[in-house]
């Protein structure tokens, strides 16, 4: 009877010391969470993006160079996904955004909120590294806030199409860069395919972007992503270069705020169509695997089903206390 109390005791403590490892204030609502989450992974991919490229135009080539810029977006992206995938998914991205829910992966309702945080998040993120930089941006420049020309700083914040390139040469590269970026993110989540490694998906999702801006940045900067540019835009459109913004380009502004979604849809779903479509059922056997996998499972569906049976850890500990001392107590002395 001892032994019983004892383990009874032991059962409370341990149950008061999870209780009081609890925070005792935090949000519930999914979607205040999910939005705090994307506006603030958001905010930090767009920091180091945007600040990789003041640093190289302020710096005039003495603070890095164009791959300076690709490594500051897909490391940027790579902190964002740390700060925010288990949360939010960290799309950081109206493209990727609308990609999941055309594929059912995302609820349309929740669409809003990551559109209005991705703005959000990109917005502030502009006007810190206007903050950061303006001592550098205006030295640069004169005090001369220009959209073209050779001392242009617009470019440090939205993207601008090469002066040789046209609308529909832009949209088709706005197009194929947010395909393939769209197609790789399927390929890298699909678990029955050749995933990232758990742990590693950050860095390949970086990986990703830094190895778009290398092979397709040449043209207009590689937006491949609508609210990642429009927000930025619309704040140098407030902060002192005007309307230029949207004029320049012959009215540029456009193509990377609806060439990147079209762009999403069709490199996920080709993706789909070719590749996850014909994947085999699981119940089908694959060169006669599937017997041994079902053989090595029964173990973890059991385990399942006494896990779903339990309510917390304290709860499974004190279960598992009890047992033990009454196995101890009606167990017959030798």
């Amino acid at each position: 009877m001892k032994d019983l109390e004892q383990a009874l005791e032991l059962g409370v403590s341990q149950q008061k010391r999870f209780n009081t490892t609890q925070p005792k204030v935090w949000l519930r609502n999914e979607c205040v969470r999910v939005g705090l989450a994307e506006t603030l992974c958001t905010y930090v991919m767009m920091v180091f993006g945007l600040g990789s490229v003041a640093q190289v135009v302020t710096g005039q080539g003495a603070f890095g160079e164009y791959l300076s810029i690709n490594l500051g977006f897909g490391l940027g992206v790579a902190m964002g996904v740390h700060v925010g995938g288990k949360v939010s998914g960290a799309h950081m991205n109206a493209a990727v955004s609308f990609t999941m829910c055309m594929f059912g992966r995302l609820g349309w309702k929740m669409l809003p909120l990551y559109i209005f945080a991705q703005l959000l998040g990109s917005f502030l993120a502009a006007g810190t590294i206007y903050g950061v930089y303006y001592d550098a941006i205006h030295e640069y420049c004169g005090g001369n806030l220009t959209v073209t020309g050779e001392l242009a700083t617009a470019g440090i914040f939205a993207t601008y199409p090469a002066p040789y390139l046209s609308l529909m040469g832009g949209f088709i590269d706005q197009v194929l860069g947010t395909a393939l970026l769209l197609l790789c993110l399927m390929a890298l989540s699909d678990q029955r395919n050749k995933p990232a490694a758990a742990g590693t998906e950050p860095i390949a999702v970086g990986l990703l972007v830094l190895l778009i801006g290398i092979s397709m940045g040449r043209n207009s900067g590689y937006a491949i992503n609508p609210t990642r540019d429009i927000a930025p835009r619309l704040f140098t459109a407030v902060a002192g270069w005007g309307m230029d913004v949207f004029r320049a380009g012959n009215g540029w502004w456009w193509v990377p705020l609806v060439a990147p979604p079209i762009g999403g849809v069709l490199g996920a779903g080709l993706y789909k169509v070719l590749v996850e479509m014909h994947h085999p059922h699981v119940s089908e056997p694959v060169d006669g695997l599937m017997e041994e996998f079902d053989e090595e499972a029964v173990p973890l569906k059991k385990q399942k089903i006494i896990c779903a049976n339990t309510c917390t850890i304290p709860d499974l500990l004190l279960d598992n206390m009890l047992s033990l001392s009454i196995t101890k107590l009606t167990k017959p002395e030798p």
